[in-house]
């Protein structure tokens, strides 16, 4: 029996692979997430440590104090020390010392193997107060090579240092602006001796391992002293492992959606193989009939699901290999690096067999049901069994009481809003949801072709067979949309959250980051010339000034900040919303408030509050300050302008006490620059400062940059404080892309799987209605009407599992917002829904053609003779 069975495996190894397709493309997609994972270690390993390639040795504070100048003297005097370098910090305030901008000063010795930096433009310093910025630090301080910046500690007794820039860099970037120096001159200038780390490269024929026990000894006589010396390439690798480890939370995502993946194949498997089992039951009952037993039959098309997983398991692995080795080369010629994965033998095992096991799993439904063919089936003329349209009441029943649980457990998630357990409730509403998808899917698939087939049908036979196709075998028809359905409800319910996220971002960075530049000053004085050379200046556009003040309540229990702005001076203030009441009621006596304050103060539409000023009256900062009363005209959704509380007329602002003058402006990116855009000017920037020479600014902000330093020259008053508004926004709006477009390609795995899944149901499909297809071109059917058909048919499973998984994700999306307490808009994004439905039904008509074409080669009298 396992001879006959497997010499038909290896006769048609076509077959074989159309029926484990699913599962190689499962196994490469698991074998190629372990490679992936290596590769990125390997290559931050390579690539992103901190850590100089030639530093030999590493010492540094471990604890307490950093090394002080006895220590380091020790170090450079010890015998095989040919160069060493310190590595320290100081951070300072460019500008004005109260709203400057923050600079961070690292020591670096600028050239030699312990470097970590690239000179662009000028000279690195040598001595005295003089520093390198970074490409980005100096575009956005507005200096070049040659200006001057005035440094102000975090110490308010210590005196400003001025400093002279001498050239531009590249180097390791972080958040903050940077700047580099010599270790020396970074000591001197921040006033602060001693390093936190001495990196050591060592002479020629220097034993490293003598060299750190006579460290030891000359460094650790001091009971008190924490100091630790380790190699360069543990400190490298302790450095990278730290990187690697955020890539932890972000593969364990991955895994779980591999897992899904793997989930999906199996299910295609499943269906995969009762249609290639069904197209047998004429050699199944012949063997039946011969003295075959049901257990053996059983035992054999197990042997067979085994091979088959065995096969395409291995196939998948080795291609997964082959594209770990070739992804070193392929990110060569896009000009990245990237570091070869570890071969993983004992992965590549595990991984075959998986799909040995999972294909095995999959068969044996199919297998029970082929082997209880009567032995009278093989005196019939057909080959195949006729689908039936209906499914058996032991089914229905089931699925009826599955869907029963989904509801009762969606009932109980919304109950558990909040709690512990409402992620296990969702996985559990999901998972019998999707239980009830499968078993009730066949009773599902008239009524929603019925819907989605109508276009087809209107366009005459060839949609009229292709709809007819479908629904004549409903229960393969619902094996395969189910895949479908399932990669569709996780992308759409992706998408539904994304949506929320998206709309929620875009509401909280309007109050949040309404312009491009914000500039905001202690005192008012001098500010209507600046706010008149601003709008004077072809560079900004919506120029709108604000004041703001701090107000509490009368018991002092919290308190909110107060702004003054005209709300429909700027496109982003006029986006935002009101949960109650009316924004544009704003006036004198009247205030709106953000949903907060609201709350803390007890307060709706048509109440009267208290706002008390946060300084009493001739107390520092109080002035002629008093409590007003005013009505609450409007609630916001969120925040207010520049996260306040409260957004008052300018008049009550000012009887709240408030002083501090504020200016808000748009780019205008088709104004272009001036020629002063490239003055040295900047915040804290000397007067007369010279350039010696210029540098290019990272082409992607320079217009920004420009606008900035142009702000600045207007003429800010004493104090002031400027600020990129638009950074926020777009690290704001990047973050959200970037996890649309990671959910989007780990959902892909799923869907390439459905999609697969299709194909090879089509494929198979053809193989078995050749006495079909060869009628219908007898009786007139052409070869490209006959293709049409076979290409409609692939993308209603597409078109069906759409709209089966739309229906089931997006009220799933909705229910974990709600639970979850994300507090997120419940959004329906009707566009990127139906694309989605549009899209899965065109990639499915592409698995398609293939099939299709071959139907249409096959001769109508030649298939007519098919027994």
């Amino acid at each position: 029996m396992l001879r006959t069975q497997l010499s038909g495996v290896w006769r048609r190894p076509g077959r074989l692979l159309l029926t484990g397709l699913s599962v190689l493309v499962a196994a490469f997609v698991v074998f190629g997430t372990v490679l992936a994972y290596s590769v990125v270690t390997r290559t931050t390993l390579d690539t992103f440590s901190e850590t100089p390639e030639a530093v030999d040795l590493v010492v540094y504070a471990a604890g307490g104090e950093p090394l002080n100048p006895e220590q380091i003297t020790e170090i450079k005097t010890t015998a095989g020390v040919r160069e060493s370098a310190g590595r320290t910090t100081a951070w300072f305030t460019v500008g004005d010392a109260a709203a400057g901008t923050d600079l961070e000063l690292l020591a670096d010795p600028g050239t030699g193997p312990l470097s970590r930096l690239t000179l662009i433009a000028g000279t690195y310093p040598t001595g005295g107060r003089q520093i390198a910025m970074d490409r980005r630090a100096a575009a956005r301080l507005g200096t070049t090579v040659g200006g001057t910046l005035r440094l102000h500690s975090g110490d308010h007794d210590a005196k400003p240092v001025t400093v002279t820039v001498t050239g531009v860099v590249d180097g390791p970037q972080d958040s903050a602006e940077r700047a580099w120096a010599p270790d020396d001159v970074v000591t001197r200038i921040s006033g602060e001796p001693g390093f936190s780390r001495v990196d050591v490269l060592v002479a020629d024929g220097a034993d490293v391992s003598a060299m750190m026990d006579g460290l030891s000894e000359r460094l650790l006589r001091d009971p008190q002293a924490y100091i630790s010396i380790t190699t360069g390439e543990a400190m490298r690798v302790r450095e990278a492992r730290a990187a690697v480890r955020q890539f932890d939370q972000i593969f364990a995502l991955v895994a779980m959606f591999v897992a899904i993946a793997v989930v999906a194949a199996a299910l295609v498997a499943t269906s995969t193989f009762r249609i290639v089992f069904a197209q047998r039951l004429r050699q199944l009952a012949l063997l039946r009939a011969i003295g075959a037993q049901r257990g053996q039959l059983v035992v054999a098309l197990a042997v067979e699901g085994a091979v088959t997983g065995l096969v395409t398991g291995t196939a998948g692995v080795v291609l997964a290999q082959l594209a770990g080795l070739s992804a070193p080369a392929v990110a060569g010629a896009f000009g990245r690096t990237l570091t070869g994965p570890d071969p993983s033998l004992a992965a590549a095992v595990a991984v075959v067999i998986g799909a040995t096991l999972l294909t095995a799993g999959a068969v044996l439904a199919p297998a029970f049901a082929a082997a209880g063919v009567s032995p009278l089936q093989a005196l019939r003329s057909a080959s195949t069994l006729a689908a039936e349209p209906g499914i058996a009441t032991p089914r229905l029943v089931g699925g009826l009481l599955l869907l029963a649980a989904t509801g009762g457990m969606g009932w109980l998630t919304a109950r558990s809003t909040g709690s512990s357990e409402v992620l296990l409730y969702l996985v559990g509403v999901g998972a019998l949801a999707f239980g009830a998808l499968i078993v009730l899917g066949p009773m599902l698939i008239r009524p929603v072709l019925a819907v989605a087939g109508w276009p087809l049908r209107r366009l005459g036979a060839t949609g009229r067979l292709a709809v007819s196709g479908i629904g004549g075998a409903p229960k393969r028809a619902a094996a395969v949309s189910v895949v479908v359905a399932l990669g569709v409800t996780m992308l759409a319910g992706t998408v539904v959250g994304i949506s929320s996220l998206q709309l929620w971002t875009d509401r909280t960075m309007a109050a949040r980051t309404p312009a491009d530049l914000a500039m905001i000053a202690e005192s008012p004085t001098g500010f209507d010339q600046l706010v008149s050379g601003v709008r004077a200046d072809p560079r900004f556009r919506d120029v709108t000034p604000f004041r703001m003040a701090d107000f509490s309540s009368s018991s002092g229990g919290y308190s909110h900040g107060a702004i003054a702005i005209d709300m429909t001076a700027m496109p982003a203030l006029r986006t935002l919303s009101a949960a109650a009441g009316d924004i544009a009621a704003l006036g004198p006596g009247r205030v709106i408030l953000s949903s907060v304050a609201a709350e803390d103060l007890g307060a709706g539409v048509g109440d009267v509050v208290t706002l008390s000023p946060t300084a009493a009256p001739g107390a520092p900062g109080g002035g002629d300050a008093t409590t007003i009363r005013v009505t609450v005209v409007a609630v916001l959704t969120g925040e207010g302008p520049l996260r306040s509380g409260a957004v008052l007329s300018d008049g009550d602002l000012v009887a709240l006490g408030g002083s501090s003058a504020g200016l808000l402006a748009d780019i205008d990116a088709g104004a272009g620059s001036n020629s002063g855009a490239g003055s040295n000017a900047g915040a804290g920037s000397d007067a007369g400062s010279s350039t010696n020479s210029s540098f290019d600014a990272d082409s992607g902000s320079g217009t920004r940059d420009e606008a900035l330093a142009a702000f600045r020259r207007i003429g800010a008053p004493a104090g002031a404080e400027v600020a990129v508004l638009a950074d926020e926004r777009d690290k704001a709006d990047g973050e959200v892309s970037s996890l649309f477009a990671a959910a989007l390609g780990l959902l892909g795995l799923t869907v390439l799987i459905a999609v697969v899944g299709v194909g090879t149901t089509t494929g198979l499909s053809v193989l078995e209605r050749t006495r079909e297809f060869g009628l219908a071109r007898a009786l007139g059917l052409t070869r490209a009407r006959l293709r049409t058909m076979v290409g409609m048919e692939a993308g209603l499973y597409g078109l069906i599992g759409a709209v089966l998984g739309i229906a089931l994700g997006v009220p799933m999306a909705w229910l974990t917002l709600e639970s979850l307490r994300l507090d997120l808009p419940l959004t329906f994004p009707a566009a990127q829904l139906a694309a989605i439905a549009v899209a899965i039904a065109a990639i499915t008509v592409l698995t398609g053609l293939l099939p299709a074409r071959r139907a249409a080669r096959v001769s109508p009298v030649a298939a007519l003779a098919v027994d």
